[in-house]
This record gives C-alpha cells, sequence and structure tokens, in this order.
C-alpha cells in the first residue's frame, strides 16, 4: 500500500495546499515560513505511531485570521468541523487480493483501486473511495455463505444489503443466515469503504513518525530518571534516539540500572558501538577515524544537575587518528543530529514495519558534502523499506537528478506585496509546477542546479537544452559532418546542455531560464501526450515560443523523438551494429510513430539474448564513434532534417 495523494485544508498557516502527489521519497522545498513544518504536522497526526499525539484542536491549529468566525459557527450548527488532511493510498496487489477474498473476484471496479482517509477537528477518521460493485459483491457473499437454496433465490435480484437483510430476517435462522445477516448490517450501516477498511485493510495501513532536530542526543542521560519517564509514557524528545540506542545493544533499560553481569553489560554496549559506527561511517564521509563508545557508570556528586545519583549512560566519540576520546555532546551539531537519527531509527525499524517517516529539515546543521550523503543514506537505506517525506531549504538537500520528487511550497501572503492577493492564493500552497513558483521559492532548486552544473561545465551564455547526452551524441556528429561537407550546422555558440530525461527539461528551463544574462531554447522529443507540457514552456512566458523546438518540427510526424530524424533502416542499422543482432524494419511492431517505441515493444516479446538489455545511449556513441564508416550511408533527406533544425537553432542566437 503506498501513499499516492495529498490535500491539506484549514490548519495553521494552510489554507488550501491543493493536491500534490507522493512519492517514494517526496521533498517538500520553500523558504523559511512557507508552511513545510505545518504540511508534515498535519499529515503526522492523521495516523501517527503515538497514537496520543493524534487530535487536531481547533483553538491551536485553525488558522487564526478565521478562527472565531469558525468556532462560532460550528457551535451554531451552521457547519461541520473541518477537514484536516485528506489522503490517498493506491492498493498493492495483497491487499487488492485480500478484498476479493471476501467479496469475490469482480467486486472492484478499478483495476487500481485506492482509498482515501481523510480526518479534521472531530477527529474521527473517515474512510472512502473504495469503488465497489456492489451487484457483483453481494451475489459472491450470498453464493459463498451456502444459503438454503429458496433463501439464495429470494437474494438473487436484489442489490441492496438492507434488501437482504429484511429476508434473511423472515427466513429460518440456520448458521449461514446468522453468519452472513450482521455482515450484512454493517455494510448497511457503515458503507463498503469502511467496512473493508475496518475489517480487511487497517493494519496494514502504514503510519507516520515525525522526526525533527529536537530528536537529538544529549550525550549522557540519567537511567533512572528515563525509566520513570517511560513508565509515565512522558517521554522528552532526545529519549527517542537514546531508547533506540540501548535497543540496539540488546539490552532492557532495567538492565541497565540494575545489571546483574559487568562482562555482558560490556559486551553488549561495545556490540551497539560498533554497529553504530559502522553505520555512521558508511555514510559520514566528513571523518573516518571515529568510534562511538558508550559506559554506563553509577553517579557521582559532582557529575551535574539530573546525574548525581543513580545510574548514568556516557557516550563518547573515539577519534583514532589523535587517539583521543571525548563527549558525544562536543561533537559538531551535525555529527550528534546523524548519530541520533541512526540511533532513533534503527530501533523503529525493528518496532514497526509499516512507516511513513516524515522529517522536518533532516541534517540542517550539516556540512554540504554530509547532507549528499544523507541523500544517499535515504536512497541506499531507508526507500526500499519505507516512503519518506521530507522538507529543506538547503540547495545540498535537493538531488538534482530527481527533481519529480520535489513539491514546491509557498506562500505568497508572506511576501512584502501581498496585501492586495485574492483570498484563494493566500496561505500555504504545494505547487508541483514548477513554473508558478516565485524566484524565493526556486532558490534551493536552483542552488542544486547551480552545483550539478558546475560539476559537469553543461553551461554557456546560450543554452540549448536536450533531453540526453544521446541527443548531445547525435546533434554534435551530424553538425561536424555537415560542416565539413560545406553545409551549415550547429553555431559554436550554442551550448548543448543534457538535462536527464523529458522529465526534467521544465525545470532546467524554469531554473536557467531565472537567469536573465542567458539565452535558452529546447530541441526536445515530441509525444501526443505531454504536448501540454511543451506548450507549458512557452505559455509560462520563461521562453518564447519559437525557442520551444521538437523533432516533430523537423522529422515530419506528428511525434518524433530525435531517432526519426533518421531512416528507420539506417537507425536499425546502427541497433544491429552495436548489439550485434539482425533486427529488420519489417518485423518491429506496428502503430506507433516513434522508432523507439516500435523497437521497445518488440523486444518485449523477443528479447535480446544473453541478458542484454537495450540502451538508446549505445547506438549513439556507435554513431559518434564510427560516422567515418557510416557516413557515406546517411541519405540526404537526413542531413536536411537536421540542417532545418539547426538553422531554426541558429537564428535565435
Amino acid at each position: 500500500m503506498k501513499l499516492t495523494r495529498v490535500r491539506i485544508t484549514d490548519f495553521q498557516s494552510i489554507q488550501d495546499s491543493t493536491e500534490f502527489g507522493i512519492g517514494d521519497i517526496t521533498c517538500l522545498v520553500g523558504k523559511n515560513e512557507a508552511g513545510k513544518t505545518a504540511l508534515l504536522k498535519a499529515l503526522y497526526r492523521l495516523r501517527p505511531a503515538n497514537e496520543t499525539d493524534g487530535d487536531y484542536n481547533a483553538t491551536y491549529d485553525y488558522p487564526r485570521n478565521s478562527s472565531i468566525d469558525y468556532e462560532r459557527q460550528v457551535e451554531a450548527g451552521e457547519r461541520t468541523p473541518a477537514t484536516v488532511v485528506q489522503a490517498t493510498y493506491e492498493l498493492d496487489p495483497e491487499n487488492v487480493g485480500a478484498i476479493k477474498n471476501i467479496f469475490g473476484p469482480l467486486c472492484l471496479s478499478n483495476d487500481r483501486p485506492s482509498v482515501t482517509l481523510s480526518k479534521g477537528y472531530e477527529n474521527k477518521l473517515e474512510v472512502g473511495g473504495i469503488e465497489i460493485d456492489c451487484r457483483a459483491a453481494l451475489t459472491y457473499l450470498v453464493k459463498a455463505a451456502n444459503l438454503p437454496q429458496q433463501v439464495a433465490e429470494a437474494l438473487k435480484s436484489l442489490s441492496l444489503p438492507e434488501d437482504m437483510i429484511q429476508i434473511l430476517h423472515n427466513a429460518e435462522q440456520t448458521e449461514a443466515v446468522q453468519s452472513l445477516t450482521p455482515m450484512l448490517q454493517r455494510i448497511a450501516g457503515e458503507g463498503y469503504s469502511r467496512y473493508i477498511f475496518n475489517e480487511i485493510l487497517e493494519e496494514k495501513f502504514p503510519s507516520f513518525l515525525y522526526f525533527d532536530e529536537y530528536y537529538q542526543m544529549k550525550g549522557q542521560d540519567n537511567l533512572n530518571a528515563l525509566l520513570t519517564r517511560v513508565n509515565r509514557n512522558a517521554l522528552k524528545e532526545p529519549d527517542h534516539p537514546l531508547l533506540g540506542l540501548i535497543d540496539l545493544a540488546g539490552l532492557k533499560l532495567e538492565q541497565l540500572v540494575n545489571p546483574d553481569n559487568t562482562e555482558t553489560l560490556i559486551a553488549r554496549l561495545e556490540a551497539a558501538g560498533i554497529q553504530l559506527t559502522q553505520s555512521v561511517l558508511r555514510y559520514w564521509s566528513q571523518n573516518r577515524h571515529l568510534r562511538m563508545k558508550f559506559d554506563i557508570r553509577q553517579a557521582l556528586p559532582q557529575d551535574g544537575p539530573g546525574l548525581n545519583s543513580g545510574t548514568n549512560i556516557w557516550g563518547r566519540v573515539e577519534d583514532t587518528k589523535h587517539a583521543v576520546t571525548t563527549p558525544l555532546k562536543t561533537r559538531s551539531r551535525g555529527f550528534i543530529w546523524f548519530f541520533s537519527f541512526l540511533a532513533w531509527y534503527s530501533k523503529l525499524r525493528k518496532q514497526y514495519k509499516n512507516l511513513i517517516l516524515l522529517l522536518d529539515e533532516p541534517g540542517l546543521s550539516l556540512h554540504a558534502k554530509a547532507q549528499e550523503d544523507l541523500l544517499r543514506y535515504f536512497e541506499e537505506e531507508l526507500k526500499p523499506h519505507h516512503q519518506l517525506i521530507y522538507t529543506t531549504h538547503s540547495p545540498f538537500m535537493v538531488d538534482s537528478g530527481r527533481f519529480d520528487r520535489v513539491r514546491i511550497v509557498q506562500d505568497l501572503s508572506i511576501d512584502a506585496d501581498s496585501e492586495d492577493l485574492p483570498e484563494e492564493q493566500q496561505g500555504t500552497k504545494v505547487i508541483t509546477e514548477v513554473l508558478e513558483a516565485t524566484s524565493d521559492s526556486l532558490f534551493p532548486l536552483q542552488g542544486a542546479l547551480g552545483y550539478e552544473i558546475h560539476q559537469s561545465l553543461f553551461i554557456g551564455p546560450n543554452c540549448l537544452v536536450v533531453e540526453g547526452v544521446s541527443d548531445l551524441l547525435y546533434i554534435q556528429t551530424i553538425s561536424a559532418l555537415l560542416q565539413k561537407r560545406g553545409r551549415r550546422g550547429l553555431s559554436p555558440d550554442w551550448t548543448i546542455t543534457p538535462v536527464g530525461g523529458a522529465g526534467n527539461v521544465p525545470t532546467f528551463v524554469a531554473l536557467i531560464g531565472a537567469q536573465t544574462n542567458l539565452n535558452v531554447a529546447v530541441l526536445i522529443d515530441f509525444q501526443k501526450k505531454s504536448s501540454q507540457s511543451v506548450k507549458n514552456l512557452y505559455k509560462s512566458k520563461l521562453l518564447k515560443k519559437q525557442q520551444v523546438l521538437t523533432f516533430a518540427d523537423f522529422a515530419g510526424g506528428a511525434e518524433a523523438d530525435i531517432e526519426d530524424m533518421f531512416t528507420p533502416e539506417f537507425y536499425i542499422e546502427l541497433v544491429n551494429s552495436e548489439f550485434d543482432v539482425a533486427l529488420s524494419t519489417d518485423a518491429l511492431a506496428k502503430g506507433n510513430p516513434r522508432i523507439l517505441r516500435r523497437l521497445e515493444e518488440s523486444l518485449k516479446a523477443n528479447p535480446f539474448q544473453g541478458n542484454v538489455t537495450f540502451n538508446h545511449y549505445r547506438p549513439a556513441r556507435f554513431f559518434s564513434e564510427n560516422i567515418g564508416s557510416l557516413q557515406e550511408k546517411l541519405d540526404n533527406e537526413t542531413l536536411d532534417r537536421f540542417q532545418r533544425a539547426f538553422d531554426a537553432l541558429n537564428q535565435l542566437l
């Protein structure tokens, strides 16, 4: 089961976030006070791992500018309590199978069913969204109940559970009748969605777990006081990672307060230190010479406030390079945060199997390189097990290779010129269309892009944005060939900027285009389903219409990739030469104007031998490396198509 969409309304700075998508990893980017934390806290209370955190309170949480009117209207019965969160989850095959086991194989109206959970200031969880074929479901229930034939026949034509209940009340009360009746009564009273949630899906739904910078270990603590807080269910934020550490050591808190075997205690603490050291050093590139150590001792009078009686635990960090240990609390804030997070998560991963992690400004105190390490930790350690939603305003916490994960959070009403802002535009909004974002909101993405471009050096005063490296290879090679033959190629004033896929083009154009001293154009693939995205590039007014070019403009088809600038026969010859196969154009799948799609569909049915997979970069590389022997096979029509594209681009300089 996966969370796919969220909408948050009437919570703190949020009037209506608008609905936004959630993926495996979702990055909420925005400047300070934009409302990123409010989004996470609202979502957390929908299904918190700690059930005591699950209530919304209108006094504290409803937007202050209208809270008095809201409370008066609710008290007067003029309106119902507001909904705060509406979250949509897509069911996986296991969930679908569990529903069909009860209601039959034809019960679901949708091939990819979803469930919507919502909750607001009534603090009641509402369930909806499961589209059930009622007639098919009831027919299956009747058949599976093994009812007396006369009763089954009477129920056959009915499609409402209420009508069936009446028939069953009047029938002989066999065991089958008595078993089916309560089920139908609950369906009639609760509805199918609620019944399915309560009886089948509730335990399978993930809970939310929230972590911010306050969940950091202090480096030492009094175990007797910690045990008291655990028993009273009154934990403080720093207690959570410390309890994770104790759990990682395989010890119980009571055993630490009253140990019965010193050697066992030392061995367990050393094991915990080694495991955390290995975890930290795998993702901590700042200092490879650190080792974690933990000690438990009876308190001494001068140990400090709260530590001068009972039993204390002390965390220390050994620097093997300088042969010295120092208290954990004296290390950098970034290291303490990273260490605390790993200790906290190690316990949670054992305690909860089904979590969505909400991280508020993770790694805020980390160096840029350490933030890069943290992104790698997210990808390798968290993503395989949990969905992750995190907030940031740091450009180094934005994965520049995955801008599709970014959701921009902005609140126009906090800007200086917001006096005349329409009500529907006020409050925190989550924007999935990067072209609608303000320059302040875009800054972290610009920083991430700037760092990435600095690494690749694919930028200049005149930027030609293309989708990938394959486009760059074809364009550079054909341009050189045209010029060699005395024809017009692409001007050297253009710097070709591959951006890693069609999904990244709008983001890169918005971010590069925001720099007023750059001349930007795009030359990209075109397919009908993405036509709106292409139009948005110039409708956003970041680019003029003539600066948005597609290969379909020159290849002569309704849809086209750069590969369609060549004849099908020539491109298939490239594929055959690179992959050492013998494909023919006649054997390709039909019905798609783009040769790449026809080729990929054919390879699904007849893949290459030896576990070789098709990659459209390899024919491009082969073409650029072997143009000397291939140039005579290029027909004039192909060269004309490329020259028309280059002429159109050169006119934009």
